[in-house]
């Protein structure tokens, strides 16, 4: 009987200590959010051991605050001896997608030696970072990309990348666009690109720039990088 009374106990000030965090958790939600701006929505808070700070998720991205709400830290937690950085790990486990679920066919798809290796990439036509991106990638082999046309840039870039979609080859048409800069011929009436879809879904994945690469474990990389870090990358991608 004491080992029950005990647990029952210890169960009770669990749930007295959840329901006290989560209501803690609930207050700063109310407190924070009218004193972020207009139109901002909190999607959670959480206590860290950092410090008594709390965690808020916001749009994708983290900033911290006191148990009151009355101060904002913006930027990152770093630990000062191994330089663990804290708040990159936790975008990245918010951000990370499916990569199964991706509308793949609403992709131009690349293939580059035994195409083992995959990534997304949401990238305009008039993208001089994503052009530098696509450079780099010629030192990459054994890998398949699947080239969203996330067209944010610039009027024409839909016209580009609609030119592009419709050529008889879409894959050679848009690596010599991205690479070489060679524009393929205009399209012919009534060929239908996925535009809009795919700007629905950029948008829902919160993607504010390009290029955007997604990893096959879900994680992204928001602008280019060169070959190496692809490739170091890809080295810890299961």
């Amino acid at each position: 009987m004491k080992i029950i009374s005990t647990l029952f106990g210890l169960a009770c000030f669990f749930a007295t200590t959840l329901a006290a965090a989560q209501t803690t958790e609930a207050n700063i939600k109310k407190l924070i959010e009218p004193r972020l701006g207009k139109g901002a929505q909190v999607q959670s808070v959480l206590k860290t051991p950092y410090s008594g700070l709390y965690e808020v998720q916001i749009d994708g991205d983290v900033i911290y605050t006191d148990v009151n709400a009355r101060y904002l830290f913006i930027g990152r937690v770093v630990d000062a001896q191994s330089y663990r950085d804290f708040t990159k790990e936790r975008v990245e486990a918010i951000t990370k997608v499916k990569f199964s679920d991706l509308p793949l066919d609403q992709a131009i798809k690349i293939v580059k030696g035994n195409g083992k290796r995959v990534i997304a990439v949401f990238e305009d036509p008039n993208c001089m970072y994503c052009k530098r991106f696509h450079k780099s990638l010629e030192d990459v082999d054994n890998i398949t990309i699947y080239s969203f046309q996330y067209n944010i840039l610039s009027p024409d870039s839909i016209e580009k990348s609609r030119n592009v979609w419709c050529s008889s080859n879409p894959a050679k048409a848009w690596s010599e666009v991205m690479s070489d800069g060679k524009a393929p011929p205009a399209a012919a009436a009534g060929c239908v690109a996925p535009h809009e879809k795919v700007l629905a879904l950029g948008q829902k994945l919160k993607i504010t720039g390009t290029p955007t690469i997604f990893f096959a474990d879900g994680t992204r990389i928001p602008g280019a990088i060169d070959a190496k870090g692809l490739e170091q990358k890809l080295s810890t991608v299961k």
